[in-house]
């Protein structure tokens, strides 16, 4: 399989940009190492001619730009996603380091669509946001100052993915997973029956579905999967209650 196979399957999001600089200068930074899909929820200033400036040879990578309302609409369609958190969040998936995230993106890309999210530059993702995610990645930086511009972490990134192409073990996967709004489909329906059931206590639903969606994201469910559980909570539902 060419390298350029896996890259075409591969989404750069890009959540709340708030400098236009940033959006161009990760568009050239994508080019660059062979991506061209860049996505943008509620980007501050787009179209702008700073972005424009700093996209530089990569005009046509930010021209094709999808802006998105949120999230979830830029993860339609995919199986995988890779969010980028510098912080340490309580409940969030076990961090990878940069290069492991991208073997495991590019594994993924070989048969489907997948996402490398970045959060606003000041803020970062959300814990929601990142919840929505697959997995979380980090760039492991120096102990006495790890911050990295955004259009900086883009380009590592996009780097190491790049390399991951290039290594003939990763073997494109047989098995057919879940999209991204098959999983959040099966979340709401899952929140639902737990309330149903007395199990979830409204005062304290967030961490629960926390955990839930970290359990599930760990064994990144296959379509199969998906429906078996599916239609386990159909079968919960439809049981007379005590």
């Amino acid at each position: 399989m060419k390298a350029g196979a896996p890259l075409s399957r591969i989404r750069v999001v890009l959540s709340r940009p708030s400098h236009p600089g940033n959006i161009g200068a990760a568009a050239r930074a994508m080019k660059t190492m062979g991506l061209a899909r860049l996505y943008l929820v509620l980007p501050k200033k787009y179209p702008d001619p700073q972005a424009r400036a700093m996209a530089a040879g990569a005009a046509d990578v930010l021209e094709s730009a999808r802006v998105c309302a949120n999230l979830g609409e830029a993860l339609e369609g995919s199986t995988f996603s890779v969010a980028l958190s510098a912080r340490g969040r309580e409940l969030s998936h076990p961090p990878l380091d940069a290069r492991a995230a991208a073997r495991e993106l590019v594994r993924a890309a070989r048969r489907d669509e997948v996402a490398l999210i970045f959060g606003n530059e000041t803020v970062g993702l959300s814990n929601k946001e990142v919840m929505q995610c697959s997995c979380v990645a980090r760039i492991p930086g120096g102990p006495k100052y790890a911050s990295l511009n955004l259009a900086q972490a883009v380009q590592v990134m996009v780097y190491e993915v790049r390399m991951a192409t290039l290594d003939s073990i990763a073997a494109a996967p047989r098995t057919e997973y879940a999209t991204h709004e098959e999983i959040e489909s099966f979340y709401a329906h899952l929140e639902r029956s737990l309330y149903t059931s007395g199990f979830l206590h409204p005062r304290y639903p967030r961490k629960l579905m926390e955990r839930l969606r970290r359990l599930f994201a760990r064994a990144r469910l296959e379509k199969v999967e998906l429906n078996i559980l599916r239609g386990m909570l159909a079968a919960w539902d439809r049981s007379p209650r005590k």
